[in-house]
């Protein structure tokens, strides 16, 4: 069963304010068994756009849903020549001091784990190993006949041989590393099929609409079960496929702790919400706890 995509949420007037106080982050880490969940939020510093924020790409930008790719070629032409460019900027993306400092806390022993909502593939860029990739990975591609999987970066290589001379300049790139183009722009781009089948190539990431796999999800429940704590980075939690698990931690009394600059949908069931930018705020965490965290140069 597919699931109609939430996009926006609208937070109300009662929500708990946000403290600029990152200390109640630094007590649960020195308790240790953190399970980290984060969100599109702590890949901005890294030059990926989030979704909701200031200047989130969803004022601009409606995200491909998984009904519209499987049923409409037009619709999978325009995605694959958006994200083929959108490709790029992810590929050239480096992990910030965020992704650094959740690499460092987990070699220090005080994660349990990390859940990403995020695509980018830039947690285990910066060093977290075992990251439960929720949504998928934009480097892989799948293929929706036969179910062969495939890197990325050959499937790139094969439709920058098939559409020579395509390099539009996108407006913007998205947090799903779609890039905006007009149509104009778009123009014949061509799509390539599966080199087993010649079934239809998708992403191995979840679209909007498309539900997470059940077996992916039930690992995520058992990593909060196994947690002390939960700490949100960067997410909104507008979408269920996070927020169950901000639920689910806070059902069991399990403090949840939330690291983002805006309110949240979970911002109800958290024990505080951190309204500060991410980088700043988990590195100073970090040189509170004597965590040494990698310098840019050396991840």
């Amino acid at each position: 069963m597919r699931t109609r995509p939430t996009l926006t949420w609208t937070p109300g007037t009662d929500l708990p304010p946000g403290t600029t106080d990152p200390e109640p982050v630094a007590d649960a880490l020195r308790t240790g068994g953190v399970l980290v969940l984060s969100g599109a939020g702590i890949s901005t510093e890294s030059g990926i756009p989030d979704y909701r924020g200031e200047g989130g790409s969803l004022s601009r930008h409606t995200p491909m849903t998984y009904q519209d790719f499987t049923g409409s070629p037009e619709a999978r032409r325009r995605y694959w020549a958006r994200s083929h460019l959108g490709w790029r900027t992810f590929g050239r993306a480096r992990p910030n001091a965020g992704h650094r400092s959740v690499a460092a806390f987990a070699r220090h022993g005080l994660l349990t784990g990390v859940i990403t909502q995020n695509v980018d593939g830039l947690h285990q860029a910066a060093g977290s190993e075992d990251v439960v990739e929720l949504h998928g990975s934009l480097d892989r591609v799948v293929c929706l006949s036969c179910g062969v999987f495939s890197a990325r970066r050959d499937l790139a290589r094969r439709l920058a041989e098939a559409n020579p001379g395509f390099s539009p300049v996108a407006a913007g790139i998205n947090p799903d590393g779609d890039a905006d183009l007009t149509d104009a722009q778009i123009g014949d781009f061509r799509v390539l099929p599966c080199t087993v089948c010649g079934g239809i190539l998708k992403p191995d990431v979840v679209f909007f609409g498309e539900n997470v796999p059940p077996g992916r999800v039930e690992h995520c429940r058992e990593l909060v079960r196994a947690a002390s704590s939960l700490l949100v980075l960067g997410s909104s939690l507008t979408v269920m496929s996070g927020l169950r698990f901000v639920r689910q931690a806070a059902g069991a009394g399990k403090p949840v702790l939330i690291v983002n600059r805006d309110a949240t949908r979970g911002d109800r069931l958290a024990v505080a919400r951190i309204a500060l930018p991410l980088g700043p705020a988990l590195s100073r965490v970090a040189e509170g706890l004597g965590v040494w965290v990698e310098d840019a140069a050396t991840s």
